[in-house]
């Protein structure tokens, strides 16, 4: 509706000899003069030197019936509200249509890189933020209308494969796989999740400890790399057999992936990633790399290396082959890397390298969005209390307890669906709950409060609403009249939603949606506790009520699915 009418304003403005002017509709500092403000009269007269007191009274003098109460504050501030006919229409089309809700945005077709867990090893809480952030970005670009591909992108090569083939090789086990004259049938292996994690762990600090393993760690990462058939044959296995914890996992946050790729994937298209890169390359120490460096650099930028000196390839090498296939296969307009902010140059390199090499069309934009640190009280990234890195499994089972000394006892019934969900709740809220780039300081005993800025809050408001809304016969409920102020926050509040949708997507942020879910919940439940909604002797008054909790309750709902968050019907 806001949209509607600056589209009208910048129509307005043109008839008037404003030519080119955009228009945004902001809502007023000071309410007591109206609800919304417009504030291009000053503008425009720097612009066309005249007084913005005149400017503002010649808008005013041509606006149409929507606009009501209007008055000029200060040097040319124009306040006014909407009349109640137009912004009563508008969000009764809401009760029945969300969409009306998501503002029109240019459509396109991205790639989002969200996952990136290695494979046979524990995710940990920094893939909790990737996943967290990637898969509401996921539904919220959806949401808008654009072609989404999701691709998990597993490490499932390098070092960490050096590590469990030699420590497998070691124990003496399924040694048939470093035989290289071996004639007989491979046999399948059947190590768990668990067992792969010990071996890891075994295998990490003997190597720290003994250059000698270290050594042979590296001789079994290379091999794999350059295709030793044996070694690949076994460590497909191992990711397999990894990536089924991994889903778990991802599965427990309601993360989804579309494409279950990772860089042995990307060991296909690296011949014809180079063929394509040849020109660009040179030796340097043995190896093969290509300079980046552009001329507005104000800091070193180094070549990035391409293939080293043993033939091996690096990170930068899948990547590139990566952006080389989804270009072949999917042509798409936007790819974006939601990765933590500590590998902004990495991705620096590899985007200019893309690029200069025409392995992305000219016209694909290609972002990194980076993300802050989960921090612990300390400032410190979060850890573990014996000072190791906190398994992703284990923050969920800490915030599981959390939650469960919270739950009222005598809540027996789906009892552990409904503490898993605040759990997830609880996660998720908290860490998309800041500005994306950001740190910020976990602490379990808040973000798990049922009170306050929370998923548990948010959650417990959407069970009031459930909670009225059963136990009134279900209909098609109109509001036909804002009966109070408490009633006109909560309206107001919502015409703001398409202007949070449009600044998330903008921003690639989700704290805009948490906030106006914290800040709508709290109007709502301002209200619930001001008014009984069911012993209400007026049938009209009564019914705009209903219609209204109808509204929040949808507006609520979606938003929530935008950020993978279920509801419940109990707390």
């Amino acid at each position: 509706m806001l949209k509607e009418l600056e589209k009208y304003l910048e129509e307005l403005l043109e008839n008037l000899g404003y030519s080119n002017e955009s228009v945004i509709i902001l809502p007023s500092s000071r309410r007591e003069f109206g609800t919304f403000q417009l504030n291009v009269c000053m503008g425009l007269a720097k612009k066309y030197h005249q007084n913005p007191i005149e400017i503002a009274k010649k808008i005013i003098s041509n606006l149409d019936s929507r606009f009501v109460d209007i008055n000029i504050a200060g040097p040319g501030f124009i306040n006014f509200n909407i009349d109640s006919k137009t912004l009563l229409n508008y969000l009764n089309k809401g009760i029945s249509n969300f969409k009306i809700f998501i503002p029109n945005v240019p459509k396109k077709k991205i790639i989002i890189d969200f996952g990136g867990a290695n494979a046979a090893k524990a995710l940990h809480v920094g893939h909790m933020r990737s996943a967290n952030i990637g898969e509401a970005l996921r539904r919220l670009t959806k949401l808008m209308g654009y072609d989404v591909i999701s691709d998990v992108h597993l490490g499932d090569l390098g070092r960490q494969a050096g590590m469990l083939l030699s420590e497998i090789k070691k124990r003496g086990e399924y040694l048939e796989y470093f035989d290289s004259n071996f004639q007989g049938k491979y046999r399948k292996v059947t190590y768990t999740p668990k067992k792969l994690g010990e071996l890891y762990v075994a295998a990490n600090i003997e190597a720290k400890e003994n250059e000698e393993r270290m050594n042979e760690v590296r001789e079994i990462t290379a091999e794999i790399d350059k295709g030793n058939q044996q070694y690949l044959a076994l460590w497909k296995q191992l990711v397999a057999i990894s990536s089924v914890s991994i889903k778990e996992v991802y599965n427990e946050l309601n993360c989804h992936f579309d494409l279950w790729e990772g860089e042995l994937d990307a060991f296909k298209d690296i011949p014809l990633m180079i063929k394509k890169m040849q020109s660009y390359l040179y030796e340097s120490d043995g190896a093969m790399v290509i300079d980046i460096k552009e001329e507005t650099d104000t800091k070193e930028m180094p070549p990035l290396i391409v293939i080293k000196k043993d033939g091996a390839t690096i990170y930068a090498t899948r990547d590139l082959a990566t952006i080389y296939s989804r270009e072949e296969r999917f042509h798409p307009d936007e790819i974006w890397y939601v990765v933590d902010n500590r590998q902004a140059l990495y991705f620096e390199q590899v985007f200019r390298a893309a690029r200069k090499t025409n392995l992305i069309n000219a016209n694909c934009n290609l972002y990194h969005l980076g993300f802050g640190t989960i921090n612990g009280e300390d400032g410190k990234p979060y850890k573990t209390r014996d000072g190791g890195v906190m398994e992703l499994a284990s923050l969920i089972n800490l915030i599981r307890k959390q939650i469960n000394q919270k739950m009222k006892p005598d809540l027996i019934v789906n009892r552990e669906d409904i503490q898993e969900k605040l759990t997830i709740a609880t996660l998720k809220y908290a860490d998309l709950m800041s500005y994306r780039a950001t740190d910020y300081i976990f602490d379990p005993d808040k973000f798990s409060s049922f009170d306050g800025k929370t998923g548990p809050y948010i959650l417990y408001t959407i069970v009031r609403l459930k909670s009225i809304l059963e136990k009134v016969q279900k209909q098609d409920y109109k509001i036909l009249k804002i009966e109070n102020k408490e009633m006109e926050d909560i309206l107001l509040k919502i015409i703001e939603l398409p202007t949070i949708l449009e600044k998330s997507l903008r921003e690639k942020s989700l704290n805009f949606i948490t906030d106006f879910l914290f800040d709508l919940s709290s109007l709502f439940n301002k209200f619930y506790n001001t008014y009984h909604i069911l012993t209400v002797k007026n049938k009209d008054i009564q019914t705009s009520y209903l219609a209204m909790l109808q509204l929040v309750y949808i507006v609520i709902s979606n938003l929530l699915n935008i950020l993978a968050i279920d509801e419940v019907d109990k707390m």
